[in-house]
């Protein structure tokens, strides 16, 4: 479980940079301020999802079946919540209207935020 959590942190981690530096370079004149900041907390909170599952894959105190569901909640939420605002941000940029999604991005932001309340009680439960 511990290769496939490094794995998404990696792959996720360099997709954040990759979006971060085509935000900066090629969207940053073609969308709105609000929309280019939405952009770029899409990519933060990707990032820093990145960053807990590094975390959890090095963590000794978190079991594995523990681990696989931090997993799916990270994975899920991520993909939900920074995916869907990738969309909408350059919504203005597609023939597509990707506001009909809109409503996946609170979904998401709730996944990623179950994950982390269900770390916390991995730990409080966790016997000294």
């Amino acid at each position: 479980m511990d290769r496939k959590i490094f794995l998404l942190a990696c792959v996720t981690g360099a997709l954040g940079v990759v979006l971060g530096a085509f935000a900066a370079h090629g969207l940053k004149p073609l969308l709105s301020i609000s929309a280019f900041e939405s952009f770029n907390t899409g990519i933060r909170y990707q990032m820093y999802h990145s960053f807990l599952l590094f975390f959890i894959g090095l963590s000794t105190d978190i079991k594995p079946n523990q681990k696989s569901i931090l997993f799916k909640l990270i994975l899920t939420g991520v993909l939900l919540f920074s995916g869907s605002i990738y969309f909408l941000a350059t919504n203005d940029l597609t023939p597509l209207n990707f506001k009909v999604i809109g409503f996946i991005t609170p979904v998401g932001g709730l996944i990623l935020i179950a994950s982390w309340l269900l770390l916390f009680t991995y730990f409080f439960k966790k016997k000294q």
